[in-house]
């Protein structure tokens, strides 16, 4: 009998045992999980990564039971993480906002927020069925403030079905909706537009495609499959932007859509019997009875006004830099995208830097440090206190304020960063309200 107990007794004991070194290594690898998240947040609040700067994930502290679901929907590095058992963001500044940790939360701890309490964001009065309080006007997409491929897609199709429910009968030389922006949202719109038979316009300031060329990333990732009108379901997990491109031309073709590309709307302007005169920078006017805008946050890019500007050989975004080489390169600018650029090409390029001020500000860490090891290598050729005043087709002129002399420079390539024309006043003019909103929860719309 004693021998029974004592076998028991060894048997409990390794059970214990066993459980007990079960803990102690599952807490130990916790605290280091924890421990690495640590870092990884102040390493991001070192670079100016940990701020938002769009659409991110609000963790309720109070919710959260750290179940990591969040992490593992998540399809980028590092926006997330793990400390003391509760999630946490890391690399806020790089989260593009497509929701996934918002959906996966098994006790909804995580919203979907822009602005913070801190700094506010402009946004749009849009009521629920995307229409502004101009009765008439609606907004789609990134402006809104629920910005990313497949949110934006889903909510031109569903804008355009409610702007449809409103439809004002059809009248002679009038278009039916004009769509500003060939973005997701705008293209989408414009399928569905064909779909619910209405006549329309869809006019894009730059190339099709809009805001999606500017993502920093060659490779575009998505969640989950999305409708596109006129197509059906679309799964693309991983793919780059010139293929979705492609697919959306595809479309487009198929369907004998046009997209009026290289046009600026400058003004919305209310007409009698309740419809709209769409003044564009090419001279050309349109008449509709409803308007979907569906542009991007970031608005168009300010031009410096100088000879040569219009040239082909000028940017103001850096596109799939892998590619370009073996050029003269000159940047504009002394911001972070500015920075960033001039150090993506500075491998297997000539680059020059002209910043009018005496020295940078306001960079994040990280880039300083960068641009200042360039400077010290001669890998980028920084020429602070100027201003470019000409453009041609093989050089340029960049006048140095010190002296006030210009100087010439053999040129291929010409990237312009000097910030960009928000479009809070191109909406005011039409009469939409926009309103600054502090941590602004976003909703779903129907």
């Amino acid at each position: 009998m004693g021998e029974v107990v004592l076998e028991q007794i060894l048997v409990y004991g390794t059970v214990l045992l066993l459980c007990g070194i079960t803990i102690f290594f599952y807490l130990k690898k916790k605290k280091v999980k924890s421990i690495t998240t640590i870092k990884k947040v102040e390493v991001a609040k070192e670079e100016g990564l940990f701020e938002p700067v769009s659409l991110y994930p609000y963790i309720d502290l109070n919710t959260c039971i750290g179940s990591g679901a969040c992490i593992t929907a998540c399809p980028e590095k590092d926006i997330l993480g793990i400390v003391n058992g509760l999630a946490t963001v890391i690399n806020t500044s790089n989260c593009i906002g497509h929701g996934a940790c918002f959906h996966a939360c098994p006790v909804e701890a995580i919203t979907l927020r822009i602005g913070t309490e801190s700094r506010g964001i402009d946004l749009p009065h849009v009521s629920e069925d995307y229409e502004t309080n101009i009765k008439g006007i609606y907004i789609a997409g990134e402006l809104g403030g629920m910005g990313l491929i497949k949110n934006s897609v889903e909510q031109g199709s569903l804008a355009m079905q409610n702007l449809v429910k409103k439809k004002r009968p059809s009248r002679e030389n009038v278009i039916d909706v004009v769509i500003i922006g060939a973005g997701p949202a705008g293209i989408s719109a414009t399928l569905a537009a064909k779909k619910h038979g209405l006549s329309s316009v869809t006019l894009e300031q730059d190339s099709l495609g809009g805001t999606v060329y500017t993502f920093p990333r060659s490779k575009v990732v998505m969640t989950a499959p999305m409708d596109l009108p006129l197509f059906g379901k679309v799964k693309l997990y991983n793919t780059s932007k010139d293929e979705l491109i492609q697919l959306w031309e595809k479309v487009i073709s198929q369907h004998k859509i046009k997209i009026t590309e290289n046009t600026k709307v400058e003004s919305i302007v209310p007409i009698e019997n309740e419809a709209f005169k769409i003044i564009t920078n090419t001279g050309e006017e349109y008449i509709c009875n409803q308007v979907l805008i569906s542009i991007g946050r970031r608005g168009t890019p300010r031009k410096l006004g100088i000879p040569g500007e219009d040239t082909h050989k000028v940017a103001y975004r850096m596109l799939e830099p892998e590619r370009i080489k073996d050029k003269k390169i000159v940047v504009v600018g002394g911001g972070d995208s500015a920075i960033e650029s001039a150090l993506l090409v500075k491998d297997n390029n000539n680059v020059i830097l002209s910043y009018r001020k005496d020295k940078f500000a306001r960079l994040k860490p990280k880039n300083k440090e960068n641009i200042n090891n360039a400077i010290s290598d001669n890998s980028i050729d920084v020429i602070f206190n100027s201003n470019l005043v000409s453009i041609d087709e093989k050089s340029v002129q960049i006048k140095i304020n010190e002296n006030d002399t210009s100087s010439e420079f053999e040129n291929d390539q010409v990237y312009i960063f000097a910030g960009g024309e928000l479009p809070t006043g191109f909406l005011q003019n039409a009469g939409i309200e926009v309103a600054k909103r502090f941590g602004h929860i976003m909703k779903k719309h129907k």
